[in-house]
């Protein structure tokens, strides 16, 4: 483990679209955030990006998919990769509609990619179309990153 010689917050810096979207692309997991009984419910969840879009794969019976297959649902989503020791990293939240997958192609191509981590079923994909992405890099000067 790396000390911490002190408990100074670290600097702030926003990431650009690119950058964010770089890191989604790289992180192995993150949580999707919707609504469940008018309250906000947080899963975490595999993914992929493509096509400016995040794709994840869920059980059908969920009640996160049910509410997506319902109506169109606004979800957010946040990756991220934080240094516990040295409070350093980044986050990105996309806030944005998720809705079904259901094209075939895309389908059979993104079944391929993303591998259940579960024991159950997950039997359906889900698109999150963004509406805004944002994201940080927490920076500590005295040990750059």
């Amino acid at each position: 483990m790396i000390p911490i010689e002190d408990n100074r917050p670290r600097r702030t810096v926003d990431l650009t679209t690119e950058e964010a979207w770089k890191l989604l692309g790289a992180a192995t997991f993150g949580r999707v955030v919707y609504t469940q009984h008018a309250l906000p419910a947080i899963r975490p969840v595999n993914h992929l990006v493509d096509d400016g879009m995040i794709i994840i794969r869920n059980r059908l019976s969920s009640r996160f998919t049910t509410s997506v297959y319902e109506s169109e649902t606004v979800v957010a989503f946040e990756a991220d990769s934080i240094d516990p020791i040295r409070h350093t990293g980044w986050a990105v939240i996309v806030t944005g509609i998720a809705r079904p997958v259901e094209d075939p192609d895309h389908c059979l191509r993104y079944g391929r990619q993303l591998q259940p981590w579960v024991d159950k079923a997950t039997d359906t994909l889900i698109a999150i179309e963004p509406t805004i992405v944002t994201g940080i890099r927490l920076l500590d000067e005295t040990h750059p990153s």
